[in-house]
């Protein structure tokens, strides 16, 4: 619970969450009722109002509640299309990791053609080097573009929705982070960390698994948007913060 816990007491500072008074009420109950001496009642006073106040939260939150919670409790964090594992890295992937499905390049403005989102340039790199689009579905609209810069190793992948996983990282417990891209809340992941692309079936593809570098993670208007390459969190907003 300590990965959670901490994720959790960041995540409380960028919302505004009123107190649940049934919760509230049920646990004061418990503790008017329970034995010992003071010490253990403050202990269990403060583990009893932890634990709701992270009900609460991921209940609030992390919609639906019953699914965030089971997956908040199973080392995993939903945020703006991407899942999240806070699990310890076992076995980071090796080899050439293959691409999402049906990936190809295409030109800036024929993908804008194809997907039914905007694709927002970054004013701070200028026009991408290359533009991929991946994974369509039947009427021939894509699900992912990626814009790419500094020969590859600088990507800005784009998608539509919020809850659907689309990439699925694992953070390594303490990686991610809490910031801001404008007024949207950000997630950081400093360093390198395992990658997998989720497909529209919700199966995570395992053979696209690869090392990605670090990372931030936003949505805006309903689309997510996941900038990697070698930066800083502060260049990494500097570049999302001019997004046109």
């Amino acid at each position: 619970m300590d990965d959670l816990e901490r994720e959790l007491r960041d995540l409380s500072a960028w919302l505004a969450i009123p107190e649940p008074p049934q919760v509230t009420a049920q646990v004061r109950a418990r503790l008017a009722a329970a034995p010992g001496d003071r010490r253990v009642v403050r202990r269990r006073r403060w583990r009893y109002a932890l634990a709701a106040a992270l009900a609460a939260l991921l209940l609030a939150v992390l919609p639906p509640g019953r699914a965030a919670l089971a997956d908040a409790m199973a080392g995993l964090l939903r945020f703006a299309g991407v899942t999240i594992s806070t699990s310890p890295v076992r076995t980071p992937p090796t080899g050439v990791p293959s691409p999402p499905p049906a990936q190809r390049s295409a030109a800036l403005d024929e993908a804008q053609r194809s997907v039914r989102f905007p694709i927002r340039i970054p004013a701070a790199l200028g026009p991408p080097e290359q533009t991929l689009l991946a994974d369509p579905d039947g009427t021939g609209r894509y699900r992912v573009v990626t814009l790419l810069y500094r020969a590859g190793t600088l990507r800005l992948d784009t998608f539509e929705g919020r809850l659907d996983p689309v990439f699925f990282k694992q953070a390594g417990g303490s990686g991610a982070q809490w910031t801001q891209v404008g007024a949207a809340q950000a997630i950081w992941i400093a360093g390198p960390h395992p990658v997998s692309y989720v497909d529209r079936d919700g199966v995570v593809r395992q053979e696209s698994a690869r090392l990605a570098a670090a990372t931030l993670i936003w949505e805006h208007a309903e689309v997510t948007y996941r900038l990697e390459g070698e930066l800083t969190m502060a260049e990494a907003v500097t570049i999302a913060a001019t997004l046109e």
